[in-house]
């Protein structure tokens, strides 16, 4: 007998791994079951084939949406057209809510189970949208510890499942094999980079961090950078390791990934998923976030809450400096980094911060082979079994 299908809506990179991560385990919990939707490369290792490329979608901003909103529009209407020709047993929407509950909007009369993997941030902005919200799913599987109890108060269910970030733990050794394999030497000043998974994000804070690197840089011994892509930023990624100024490795796998946070002494960070998984990783980093001014104009008369990186959202208050906007200047952001490098205690303190952040997420149930991917598998299939 075929097994139950499962629509899976990923329209970003950190949706992506989110996404592989649920497909792997919903396998392990029920190898029956069948994948279709749409994905990256992270998704399509684990057997996906994608309705289209997800950096046809992957924007960010109010305004930087403007010139692709054709091309979004036109992928909206062949999502909601696959999803009613394949008439799956559920429809898995990964984060990017923006588009993943427009899909919901069009496939809802079908009756088609709908699940929203990643909580949209009412809590940050817009809590005006619950009542849509509360029309377009079933259920919302929750990243974040708190986000229960706050949509219980707009009369909204939200299972907690936990982050998958926190799965990467640092692992022994990891630092040494990663050195050793790269010919990096153990006194080498190693610096990861992250300007960010999208294309345009990245082509707008490359500039500003390649500035800021090179900042850094004057006066010491030339770091090694380390430098994570995707195949969305595969090219834009090899033409900024040319301008930084020192050797630069440039990871993609997600092992090469983790074992390039356990070797580094510092990071440089957008603002996002990445700090987290960094948070994880025990790595200090220097934040730094531009979007478009309009976009940030719009923002700020929307946005509900003091802080934006996740770490601090979790704390409760700032842990690390968020240099966004204006403030995200090469200057402010060469000066956080040599900071992390040169004041020892500080680095100390921050990394101490983050023991706290992931002890919130559940390091521990980690430790005890708890994993957040598992319980959102297991939440998944219990809305498909009462659907049965």
């Amino acid at each position: 007998m075929t097994g139950r299908l499962v629509f899976l809506v990923a329209a970003e990179p950190s949706g992506d791994n989110l996404g592989a991560k649920l497909m792997a385990s919903l396998r392990k919990q029920d190898p029956s079951l069948r994948f279709a939707g749409i994905g990256g490369e992270r998704m399509a290792a684990e057997g996906l084939e994608t309705l289209f490329p997800i950096g046809d979608l992957s924007v960010m901003g109010f305004v930087e949406v403007l010139p692709k909103l054709p091309v979004i529009l036109d992928r909206l209407k062949r999502t909601a057209a696959a999803i009613r020709e394949a008439k799956p047993d559920i429809v898995v929407l990964i984060d990017a809510p923006s588009f993943g509950l427009r899909v919901a909007d069009r496939v809802r009369d079908t009756g088609v189970a709908i699940v929203q993997y990643v909580a949209p941030q009412l809590w940050a902005w817009r809590p005006g949208r619950a009542k849509k919200l509360k029309r377009r799913v079933d259920a919302i599987l929750a990243l974040f510890p708190f986000e229960p109890d706050f949509f219980a108060t707009l009369d909204l269910k939200a299972i907690y499942v936990g982050h998958p970030s926190i799965e990467a733990l640092p692992q022994p050794g990891a630092r040494d094999a990663f050195r050793a394999a790269h010919g990096i030497a153990a006194d080498d000043l190693v610096i990861e980079v992250l300007p960010g998974s999208r294309r345009g994000v990245f082509n707008r804070m490359a500039p500003i961090f390649g500035d800021a690197l090179r900042r850094f840089a004057q006066g010491r011994k030339a770091p090694v950078f380390l430098l994570p892509y995707v195949a969305n930023t595969d090219a834009l990624s090899a033409e900024f390791a040319k301008t930084l100024p020192g050797r630069v490795v440039r990871v993609n796998s997600p092992d090469d990934k983790r074992a390039a946070m356990a070797a580094a002494d510092a990071a440089l960070s957008i603002s996002g998923t990445s700090v987290l998984e960094l948070a994880v990783a025990r790595l200090p980093v220097a934040v730094g976030h531009k979007v478009n001014a309009l976009s940030a104009f719009l923002a700020r008369r929307l946005i509900k809450v003091t802080h934006v990186t996740p770490p601090n959202l979790i704390a409760g208050r700032e842990i690390l400096p968020e240099r966004l906007q204006e403030a995200c200047t090469p200057e402010t952001l060469a000066a956080d980094l040599a900071r992390l490098i040169d004041d020892k205690e500080f680095a100390a303190a921050m990394r101490a911060e983050f023991d706290a952040v992931c002890a919130k997420l559940g390091e521990g149930e980690i430790r005890k082979g708890i994993y957040p991917s598992d319980r959102a598998a297991s939440a998944v299939l219990e809305i498909l079994s009462r659907r049965s």
